[in-house]
């Protein structure tokens, strides 16, 4: 795609970025196929292509975004789903999440949208606001119909009862049963913390149990994914620099640190990204780049060590859900299908598995109406294949899958660890 920046432009780095990604589109369309809000709305605008056409407008015209480029980039999931179709490689990623800065530095929104934009922002990376915030919710939902229409799907959201809280806040080092094989970094998350404990719980006894110690670092804290999604940059640069300066402690260490491993797959795709985002600090750009590169989604772990041996004996029919974040963003698709087939389970396919559930960061509650729709699909398919239980690799998935089903949903990791000696996942008991 032809470009036409000036050169006081360029000297922008998220401007030069976006300009090497738009020079790479060939404008083929394969992306429209793959794309949830084109296969849903059919309007090339809610289409990567589309998108790509806006973004491209607003940025070389140096103008604040309008009213239609902030509707189409709001309704974007960033599932990622077009990066795997694309053909030309084009890093749709890097260009939606410079687009959504750019539309939150100059749109403005109604006050409503802005206020529950500000409130998601401070309460969702933060475990203990985030829990107040799931009682308050539960406390209001016999008067969800006073709600505006489109922000009662929050309330639905919200479990009825919240799991005991307990958070795993460093420095915490959990020991490797028998000969140490690594030594890891485990993101405990934030969400996740309050919705499902039990996922972290999980994670630490199958990884000591296959001979890893395992290291929660003290500072460590949300991965920014949910504030950057949001166009909040710089949100997004704190906390990744929080999380950087603990792990940069853990590789000083005597014990070194072999990886920096996430069980939220929204959350890997981020870490991933660090050294992306921190590429123009001096102080950070190296070894945020090291942590990434270090970074591994916790099925790609234990697929490279090996799980413990099977004491149980499983066989039970799982639906497995491929989290876009995972599948796409990370390319990680057939380590945790092969995990679960290696214990016993029987892994089904799901039809349209390249396509969102809807969940997507905060996307449920600020786009309910096209979450809803996706959410529906995706559940019919899982449907077919009449399983027994549901597993993915991220948290927010898992809430918008069991916001919609009584079939139990539960992470990969909880049924590997069920498998090898843990107790039950409370999904299934």
């Amino acid at each position: 795609m032809q470009t036409s920046f000036t050169l006081a432009q360029l000297a922008d780095p998220d401007t030069a970025a976006s300009e090497q990604i738009l020079r790479t589109c060939v404008h083929c369309g394969f992306c429209t196929a793959t794309c949830p809000t084109y296969v849903l709305l059919g309007d090339e605008l809610d289409s990567p292509r589309g998108r790509i056409y806006l973004i491209k407008d607003m940025l070389e015209n140096d103008r604040p975004a309008s009213a239609e480029v902030a509707k189409h980039v709001d309704r974007c999931l960033s599932c990622l789903s077009c990066m795997t179709t694309c053909p030309s490689g084009v890093n749709y990623m890097h260009l939606v999440d410079h687009a959504r800065k750019k539309v939150r530095e100059t749109h403005r929104r109604p006050p409503l949208e802005q206020l529950v934009r500000q409130a998601l922002a401070v309460m969702l990376p933060d475990p203990g606001r985030f829990r107040l915030a799931l009682r308050a919710a539960g406390l209001a939902r016999p008067f969800k119909a006073l709600m505006p229409k489109r922000y009662r799907p929050m309330l639905d959201l919200a479990p009825a009862r919240l799991p005991a809280y307990q958070p795993l806040q460093g420095p915490l080092t959990f020991p490797a049963e028998g000969a140490r094989k690594a030594r890891v970094a485990l993101l405990a998350g934030c969400a996740q913390q309050v919705l499902a404990p039990q996922i972290n719980q999980a994670t630490v006894r199958l990884l000591t149990r296959a001979g890893v110690e395992v290291v929660v670092a003290g500072g460590t804290g949300c991965c920014g994914a949910l504030v950057h999604h949001m166009g909040d940059e710089a949100a997004a640069r704190k906390a990744a620099r929080a999380n950087v300066a603990a792990w940069r402690g853990l590789m000083a260490d005597d014990g070194g640190l072999d990886a920096v491993v996430i069980n939220a797959s929204g959350c890997g795709t981020m870490v991933k990204d660090y050294g992306f985002l921190l590429r123009n600090e001096p102080g950070n750009a190296e070894v945020a780049a090291d942590i990434s590169a270090r970074a591994k989604d916790i099925s790609e772990l234990l697929s490279e060590l090996g799980l413990p041996d099977q004491t149980r004996e499983t066989g039970q029919r799982v639906a497995y859900h491929a989290a876009c974040s995972l599948q796409h963003g990370q390319k990680v698709t057939a380590e945790p299908k092969a995990l679960l087939r290696s214990c016993g389970f029987e892994v089904l396919e799901v039809p349209e598995g390249h396509l969102c559930c809807g969940s997507a960061g905060t996307y449920n509650i600020l786009q309910p109406e096209i979450a809803g729709r996706l959410l529906k699909r995706k559940l019919a398919n899982i449907a077919r294949q009449a399983p027994q239980a549901i597993a993915t690799g991220n948290i927010g998935c898992m809430t918008q899958l069991a916001s919609g089903t009584e079939t139990p949903v539960v992470h990969t990791v909880e049924l590997l660890d069920w498998a090898t000696g843990g107790p039950k996942p409370v999904g299934l008991q």
